[in-house]
């Protein structure tokens, strides 16, 4: 029996991951929301992976525009908290997975980030989120896993494809970004290649190192948004692609977001699968099912 810690856990992802894992056999699993464990606090953190052979950070500031107002804040939580995880993990001799993002890169290559490509985030939120994957790398070289996601939804909390789906119902015609390129992921599978791999770091058969955790293929958030409307049998006709610049917000965003997914190969794991299966997939979930219902 192993027993995992989960932080985070009433997150987007953390929710799926508690619920992957406690269909898993021989796993006990702890779900740690932000009211139950706060990562800033290191003592609580100790106490908390204590006995723990599997410690999955969820936990994190993914407000990137308010992180433009308060970059402190957000390297409290993305920064300290994580390096007070891998602390208590070197401590316990727990493995640590650190969920990061592709916020960390500047956005602006022509072909899949490699997980070892140079560091650039554009926005705070970007710069915490790195500055948490240095502290993992530096404090837990041996037993420190990060996995990088991007375009994440899910049931928990905001998510681009509920938000379509509702906006559907409301709007005749929408406007979506059709100049920012990624790779739309959903969190449940997420979760179970997180599973996967905590297990296989548990094994040994995964070495400590930087995966991408992201859909295969890629599309731009219009694209994300007709592959919507038509799934849920709406005409696209009614979507209209518009650049970034109509949509100005606080922190920039990185204009190209997609992740090359060869590492997965050293840890005996396959990628997860194209976005568009994903999709189809999600889609046929009762919560995104009932918002489908709410357009008939």
């Amino acid at each position: 029996m192993s027993r995992w810690l989960v932080t985070g856990s009433a997150g987007k992802l953390g929710h799926d991951l508690v619920t992957v894992l406690a269909g898993l056999p021989g796993i006990d699993v702890v779900a740690a929301p932000r009211r139950v464990l706060d990562i800033t606090r290191a003592e609580a953190v100790c106490e908390a992976v204590d006995r723990c052979d599997v410690v999955v950070n969820c936990a994190a500031w993914t407000d990137v525009d308010g992180a433009e107002a308060d970059e402190s804040g957000a390297f409290k939580v993305n920064a300290v908290g994580p390096a007070n995880l891998a602390a208590a993990c070197a401590q316990t001799g727990a493995v640590l997975v650190q969920v990061s993002t592709d916020y960390v890169f500047a956005g602006d290559a022509s072909e899949p980030y490699r997980t070892d490509a140079p560091v650039k985030p554009i926005n705070a939120y970007g710069r915490s989120k790195a500055a948490g994957e240095a502290a993992v790398r530096e404090i837990l070289p041996d037993r420190g896993f990060l996995v990088r996601t991007a375009w994440l939804y899910g049931e928990r909390g905001p998510s681009f494809v509920a938000s379509i789906l509702r906006a559907a119902a409301q709007r005749e015609v929408l406007d979506v970004v059709s100049d920012a390129t990624g790779q739309p992921t959903w969190s449940y599978p997420l979760a179970e290649q997180i599973a996967a791999l905590g297990a296989a770091a548990l094994t040994g058969q995964a070495p400590p190192d930087t995966y991408h955790g992201t859909a295969s293929g890629s599309t731009t958030w219009y694209g994300l948004a007709c592959a919507v409307f038509e799934q849920a049998g709406l005409d696209p006709s009614r979507i209209r692609p518009v650049t970034s610049e109509n949509f100005a917000r606080p922190a920039r965003r990185p204009a190209f977001s997609v992740l090359d997914h060869s590492g997965w190969a050293q840890a005996g794991l396959t990628p997860m699968a194209d976005w568009r299966d994903m999709l189809t997939d999600a889609l046929g979930r009762p919560f995104f099912a009932e918002l489908r219902g709410v357009l008939r």
